[in-house]
């Protein structure tokens, strides 16, 4: 493909612009997969803005040229996490847009999905497609076909690209030699290995969390514990001007159940503990649809191979009495015996979180109660209200 400024030069295809595309926008869509890339990839950068120069020369006044660049460090991956990307559909729907230009196809989609969804909207309001190899009609037969072999190549191309980093890091954490973040206990050498903390205070604190989980069995009551004793976890910052720094942060429900379940405080290296479930996943929010498999999913588990705070039968132990603690069913669930008619419905407007229901006594008072603060936390109540 033609990588210069003399873009589109080769085939310009200019009968295919007609005076209706002259007289709606020409779209020049500029995109970089990572912030790294626009910080270290400017030529490319530079050679996408320069092609609003290319739609002068083809025609196009400076006011009806219109550059969408708001896709910069966006992988082109899925549409629907591209704010630029789906401004062009939108453009393109309201019958804006005359002509598309992109580099090439890649900048536009590399999903099937999204790739497909913009030609037929172009076929369908006359808007051309312009890329370093020429001009394309999406409504033309033969130019709807090549677009859609060259999105197909472009989806194929970035299943071969991570397909080829996954197996990087699947054969580099079988070696046990991958790098991640280490929780609080553990710092990383500058040479790469993974030590106890230095601060004996944490090493201390740590060591105490499990003792006393092994004591009261569930992490709600250990979490009153450590709060009502003012027992801090110490945490080392991991980015920023205070990389590394210690700071002493206030126990939560979360930071102790993921203290409970990692591996690393059996001396274990493990790779591939999450998962993402893609029916799980919620439209627009990229962190959903996580799953966490037993022990014998994930991609690597190497026993032994670092420092251990408690052995490995005493982590399995932990996992088993978290299980046995689990409520029966983590959704709203159907209604129960009582009197109370917005039982799983109240929510509190302090925190957003659902409200419990609590009896009183033999008469059948209730009250609606927000118990995250307590739950989550180890402080007070929100709120409670009678019902």
């Amino acid at each position: 493909m033609i990588a210069d400024n003399d873009f589109l030069e080769a085939h310009p295809s200019p009968q295919k612009i007609a005076p209706v595309h002259l007289q709606r926008l020409a779209v020049v869509y500029v995109r970089q997969s990572t912030a790294q890339q626009v910080l270290r990839h400017e030529e490319s950068t530079r050679l996408q803005y320069g092609l609003a120069g290319r739609a002068r020369q083809l025609g196009w006044p400076e006011e009806r040229i219109l550059v969408i660049d708001d896709d910069l460090g966006h992988s082109a991956a899925e549409g629907e996490h591209r704010a630029g990307f789906q401004r062009l559909v939108s453009e393109v729907s309201l019958d804006h847009v005359g002509m598309i230009l992109g580099v090439e196809i890649s900048r536009l989609a590399r999903s099937s999905k999204d790739w497909h969804q913009l030609l037929e909207i172009c076929a369908l309001f006359g808007t051309l497609i312009a890329d370093s190899d020429g001009i394309c009609d999406p409504a033309d037969f033969n130019d709807r076909m090549l677009l859609g072999l060259k999105g197909t190549m472009s989806e194929a191309e970035l299943h071969i690209i991570k397909q080829r980093m996954h197996q990087g890091k699947i054969n580099k954490a079988r070696r046990g030699e991958l790098g991640f973040d280490v929780p609080t206990g553990y710092v990383r050498s500058p040479s790469g290995e993974v030590t106890f903390d230095p601060d004996e205070e944490v090493q201390q604190v740590v060591e105490f969390i499990f003792s006393k989980f092994e004591e009261l069995l569930t992490v709600h009551a250990l979490l009153r514990y450590l709060v009502a004793h003012d027992i801090r976890i110490g945490v080392r910052i991991r980015g920023g001007e205070g990389k590394g720094e210690l700071q002493w942060r206030a126990p939560n429900q979360t930071t102790l159940q993921n203290m409970l379940k990692n591996p690393i405080y059996a001396g274990a290296y493990a790779y591939g503990r999450r998962r993402t479930d893609p029916r799980k996943r919620k439209p627009g929010r990229r962190s959903t649809g996580r799953t966490s498999p037993s022990s014998g999913g994930w991609h690597v588990l190497l026993k032994d191979r670092l420092p251990a705070y408690i052995s490995w039968q005493t982590y399995e132990k932990n996992l088993r009495q978290l299980a046995d603690n689990r409520a029966v069913a983590d959704a709203r669930g159907a209604p129960r015996d009582g009197r109370s008619l917005l039982q799983g419905l109240v929510v509190c407007g302090y925190c957003g979180a659902r409200m419990t229901v609590n009896y009183h006594g033999s008469d059948k008072r209730y009250s609606y109660v927000c118990a995250r603060r307590n739950t989550v936390y180890g402080g007070s109540a929100c709120q409670c209200i009678s019902g």
